[in-house]
């Protein structure tokens, strides 16, 4: 199943007395690199959810994931002062005022917007309610998430699909236009050392010139090139068939189909063929972009 590094997903409910929206997109990235924004009074749940993607089957991609609480019934939690924190803030608020001779207003309430002096316990047994009811959540916009995943790969599988079929076509162009190519290089290339040898009366082995003309054809021809990039798209289509992430997997193999059909490009002594060639070329770089975005 071809999957999408780009999505979207996002849901929203009200459990044990808080409102939390859990928000996850992504973007292209080699790796799985997740990063995770809480409310502070919740940060001890960012540990869990980066494991917690990983097992519903989220392997690549650069994803945010967004997470809001607001406490609609407040629980039984205790709020303390780190004061070794907040000595430090104040002196460093008067040492900005003498510093810059400005008015002396450091109050109560000018500290107290400083929310990381405030240290906020609960019971054990509440953190693990706060990650059920979050993890529930995050759960729906992780299933909306991957369903986009699906949808989006589904759209890109089907252009992979269009495109290998469209460099099939110019594959098989090729090889109608090659079968007749190579034999008539070869004759041309008999007449014109015949030609050369007997302008200059050169006594020459009639069966050494078959045999030299017959071995040079076969250095430009192309057969077993076309014979692996057949197999290349069966493999491609048969990747792209697996239920596991294939975009490492394509993107290998997108470098073969291109290595075969640079040497192609490199034997041909038709132009017709490499016109052909620039329009693969073309495609595999379309498929290369696209491949891109598959996790």
């Amino acid at each position: 199943m071809i999957k999408s590094m780009t999505a979207f997903g996002r849901a929203r409910r009200t459990l044990g007395g808080k409102d939390i929206t859990v928000e996850i997109r992504s973007v292209n990235n080699r790796f799985f690199d997740c990063s995770v924004k809480l409310p502070r009074a919740f940060s001890f749940l960012e540990e869990r959810i980066k494991p917690h993607l990983q097992a519903a089957g989220i392997t690549r991609g650069k994803v945010d994931v967004f997470i809001g609480i607001d406490v609609v019934d407040t629980p039984d939690v205790s709020i303390a002062v780190d004061e070794g924190l907040a000595g430090a803030y104040v002196a460093a608020l008067r040492e900005l005022r003498d510093l810059c001779s400005l008015s002396d207003d450091i109050s109560v309430m000018t500290v107290a917007q400083n929310r990381d002096l405030f240290v906020i316990k609960k019971p054990e047994e509440d953190i693990e309610k706060d990650w059920a009811d979050v993890s529930a959540v995050l759960d729906e916009a992780t299933e909306k998430f991957i369903s986009g995943r699906i949808r989006e790969g589904e759209n890109i599988k089907a252009d992979l699909v269009a495109k290998v079929d469209a460099i099939r076509e110019r594959v098989q162009s090729i090889e109608k236009l090659s079968e007749n190519d190579t034999q008539s290089y070869r004759e041309k290339l008999e007449n014109r050392l015949r030609e050369m040898l007997s302008d200059n009366r050169i006594v020459f082995d009639e069966n050494r010139i078959l045999t030299e003309c017959a071995l040079f054809a076969d250095k430009i021809a192309i057969d077993e090139e076309l014979v692996r990039l057949r197999s290349h798209f069966d493999g491609f289509e048969d990747i792209l068939r697996s239920d596991e992430p294939v975009g490492r997997r394509l993107d290998f193999l997108v470098q073969e189909i291109n290595r075969e059909t640079n040497t192609i490009g490199s034997k041909c002594q038709n132009a017709s063929i490499a016109k052909l060639v620039v329009d693969i070329k073309c495609e595999i770089e379309k498929i290369r972009e696209q491949i891109q975005n598959i996790e």
